[in-house]
């Protein structure tokens, strides 16, 4: 098993630190085969740990709380500003993270009614009961992905059109920095056509989903370099000044990248990871 953050051995992947910040040991992911699936993850919340926050990340993550006398799952579209995420203490939990833009076939829920959002799990995944109890009911980590897979595999994918599929992977590709009429000039639509498409596909507005990865890369880019002028990242980043690029970073991350930066190293994030393959 290699100690390495996620984002450097795969390039960009999308994150959630203050889950890693309140595991109460390790915070194990496990990169999955299919690109559908960003990765799954597991761990368990800290007695003392904070209030737990989920960022904005563009993606959906199907939760199990494998708690032995009330095991529960949830399927949680993305946030759209950092808010608080319903973990309990000392609970352990399973999660399965799609890949940015990515919506499951199998969610019996339309694509707009997903972001900001949670589901039972049980109330919009049909004919799941018993794969929700092997799942919450096995302990170990890859057997938990293993079910998974078994289960969902065949309808991992809701079909997207040409364009919203264009314009997720040359958004992934750009970290999002990349405008409207750049997205006309690539597709060959309207404004109107590429905004009504995505949101169909996807739930969002290209402006929110390009938003997005622009954080998730400046979290990846915290990450990875010690040495970092926010000034240079804001303005690689595409953002039209450091004071806008800092005001983005708090309403999605509820910091400051500055107490970002020096919270990941008072409590040693990269130690908390466990990253390893399958």
């Amino acid at each position: 098993m290699t100690h390495l953050p996620l984002y450097r051995h795969r390039g960009f992947q999308p994150e959630q630190p203050w889950f890693v910040l309140n595991a109460a040991q390790h915070y194990s992911l496990i990169a999955s085969d299919n690109p559908a699936i960003s990765h799954f993850y597991s761990f368990e919340v800290a007695q003392h740990a904070s209030m737990t926050l989920a960022i904005p990340d563009g993606c959906v993550d199907i939760v199990f709380d494998c708690d032995a006398q009330h095991p529960s799952a949830r399927v949680c579209g993305t946030t759209l500003e950092a808010r608080g995420a319903d973990m309990q203490h000392n609970h352990h939990y399973f999660g399965v993270r799609f890949a940015p833009g990515i919506i499951p076939d199998f969610l019996d829920v339309m694509a707009e009614e997903i972001p900001d959002s949670e589901f039972s799990f049980l109330d919009v995944v049909p004919d799941a009961r018993l794969a929700f109890e092997q799942i919450v009911q096995a302990r170990d980590f890859s057997r938990q992905i293993a079910l998974f897979n078994a289960y969902f595999t065949p309808r991992l994918v809701r079909k997207a059109s040409s364009v919203t599929s264009l314009i997720i992977q040359t958004m992934r590709k750009l970290n999002g920095n990349i405008r409207v009429d750049q997205l006309e000039a690539l597709t060959g639509y309207s404004c109107r056509t590429i905004q009504r498409q995505f949101r169909q596909d996807t739930g969002l507005s290209p402006k929110a989903f390009s938003r997005i990865l622009r954080c998730q890369s400046a979290i990846n880019t915290i990450h990875s370099r010690q040495d970092l002028s926010f000034s240079e990242l804001a303005f690689d980043l595409g953002f039209s000044d450091q004071s806008h690029f800092l005001r983005e970073f708090k309403k999605f991350v509820s910091t400051t990248p500055c107490d970002y930066q020096r919270r990941i190293t008072h409590d040693d994030y990269f130690h908390r990871l466990r990253f390893t393959e399958h």
